[in-house]
């Protein structure tokens, strides 16, 4: 559990010193920085960054509290629910991009509920459109008819290209990414599926099958799905050249199958993943294979969906293609991506012709098109709409993305910074040739935002990226102040600290290695973990002394 990695790194570091080396000095000289670093502190108190101005206050509190609640959660919940932070957030109150704990403290979620809040929390709009159908009817059976449920589906259809019209309404990504793969195997009369490697569609029988990370799946049956080499533009062996990736595709059919499949599933952008945009080219490539094999191809875009990627409303025009199957909503039975803003919530769409299959037998989905359930997933298209939040999504998410990648320039230990829109992810990595995922250094920068009042999430199958997909209603404000946030904490960092204050006092660049160089005494990465404590003294070692040398010391 994520909690779990955070005591033992944080006891150790009390401990740490640190170490620089200086070419032109042939033996040890060491300088008082006591004063110097007060300065810094007093400096540093005022540039902590500060969140923008927001007209809401929350009414006051009055329920249990974060150690009340957590103690219920360990007695009462699932063991396998793990939770962020060392003290867990109890998050009690929520306005459009912002969050509020117990204490009425506002925090800025850049994490969007895990991709799931779309115009903003508690939008006037939507609250609006759950009340007045709760008043009138909560829920009735798609046995009868209803106005909401034939309403939002138009209007979906209307959003998708071609003949993309027929929907099924869910209640989750992984129910709507079950029921797509179900389809694909009726209609054309083959069970093999073909997926990403590094994918994640859910957590059921069938989805975890197509999942591909061993973090999310259990030692049971899961049949019928191959994985293809992962089109990964940073860590994939072709780099961005998505064609050749897609070669790998042609001969899982060739050497894995009958020569006919079901179908193929993937996301536009993976956002469990580590929010990882699938190689230029891969997409067109692939579907042209999987048609020629007879397969259907199904886009999943519960998280890249509704406008999120701000260049187009679905993640998959943004490589030019036109899937079969279409779902969309969020995974792992929590609550659901854009489509609902948070309300459970989830759909497949497809063509008159492939929908007919399930014609063939009863199917039949017990609150799945609820009439709440559509009435906000109306309410948040009409809200998009209005708000022009895909044109925001674009214009800030580009804003974002140039200051992060500006960040990568500032700091070593950002390996990438990916994604489109304001869906975005920073990859943390010691060696940027090994590309080694600085795991606890995610973990402790995580910490030290949500001090300063940014909630991001993490992800990735190493755990080392930060995972940015806010409620698409964020600002520039915003963005900047999550940069800032993010740049505070890391130029906090020792080795960061260390190399500003040797580079001041020699009036020279000073090499200051990183974790992967084993170098800074015996305790590499010890020293990147927490704040620079009161050292006193920094010692300089010659350059041509040994990292062996100095580790020994």
């Amino acid at each position: 559990m994520v909690h779990g990695f955070i005591s033992p790194w944080r006891r150790v570091l009390s401990e740490t010193t640190y170490s620089l080396r200086r070419g032109q000095f042939g033996r040890r000289r060491c300088f008082s920085l006591v004063a110097h670093k007060a300065e810094l502190d007093k400096n540093n108190i005022d540039s902590v960054p500060k969140l923008p101005p927001f007209d809401y206050s929350p009414p006051p509190y009055t329920g249990p509290s974060a150690v009340d609640i957590l103690s219920k959660r360990k007695e009462y919940l699932s063991p396998s629910m793990f939770y962020f932070y060392q003290k867990p957030l109890n998050v009690v109150d929520g306005r459009m991009q912002y969050l509020f704990d117990e204490n009425g403290r506002r925090y800025l979620d850049a994490f969007g509920g895990i991709a799931t809040v779309s115009c903003g929390h508690c939008h006037p709009d939507v609250v609006d459109a759950i009340v007045n159908q709760t008043k009138r009817l909560q829920h009735s059976t798609i046995l009868y008819l209803n106005n909401a449920i034939a309403d939002f589906a138009e209007a979906l259809a209307n959003k998708l290209p071609g003949n993309l019209k027929v929907v099924f309404f869910t209640n989750s990504g992984t129910e709507a990414n079950e029921l797509a793969m179900m389809i694909a195997r009726l209609y054309t009369g083959c069970h093999d599926i073909i997926s990403l490697r590094n994918a994640y569609h859910g957590n059921a029988a069938g989805t975890m099958g197509a999942t591909a990370q061993s973090n999310w799946k259990f030692n049971v049956i899961q049949s019928g799905v191959h994985h293809a080499i992962n089109p990964d533009p940073y860590r994939g062996v072709f780099g961005s050249e998505g064609e050749k990736y897609a070669k790998d595709v042609q001969d899982l059919i060739q050497f894995g199958t009958s020569g006919n499949i079901a179908g193929f599933i993937s996301e536009a952008i993976q956002g469990v993943g580590g929010i990882i945009e699938l190689a230029p080219g891969y997409m067109p490539a692939v579907y042209s294979t999987i048609k020629k094999a007879g397969g259907l191809c199904i886009a999943d875009e519960v998280q890249a969906g509704f406008a999120r990627t701000g260049s187009h409303f679905w993640g998959f025009e943004n490589h030019g293609v036109v899937p079969d199957i279409v779902t969309m909503a969020k995974v792992n039975l929590l609550t659901v991506m854009g489509i609902g803003n948070g309300i459970p919530l989830g759909a497949v769409v497809t063509t008159p012709e492939i929908a007919e299959v399930l014609t063939r037998r009863s199917y039949f989905n017990t609150f799945g098109g609820n009439p709440v359930c559509t009435a906000a997933g109306l309410a948040v298209l009409k809200v998009i709409e209005k708000e022009k939040l895909q044109e925001n999504a674009h214009v800030v998410g580009s804003h974002l993305k140039e200051r992060l990648t500006a960040l990568k320039d500032k700091y070593d230990l950002i390996g990438d910074v990916r994604g489109r829109g304001l869906m975005l992810g920073v990859e943390l990595v010691t060696d940027h040739k090994l590309k080694t995922p600085a795991k606890l250094e995610t973990l402790h920068i995580m910490e030290q935002l949500k001090e300063i009042g940014v909630l991001v999430g993490k992800g990735g199958f190493y755990g080392n990226v930060f995972r940015m997909t806010p409620p698409l209603c964020f600002t520039k404000e915003d963005a900047d102040f999550l940069v800032d946030a993010m740049d505070y904490t890391m130029g906090k960092m020792p080795w960061n600290s260390v190399k500003a204050l040797a580079t001041a006092i020699f009036n020279v660049p000073v090499a200051i290695p990183c974790p992967q160089y084993s170098a800074l005494t015996a305790y590499p990465r010890r020293a990147l973990l927490l704040s620079l404590p009161d050292p006193g003294l920094i010692e300089t070692y010659p350059m041509e002394r040994s990292s062996k040398q100095m580790e020994r010391r």
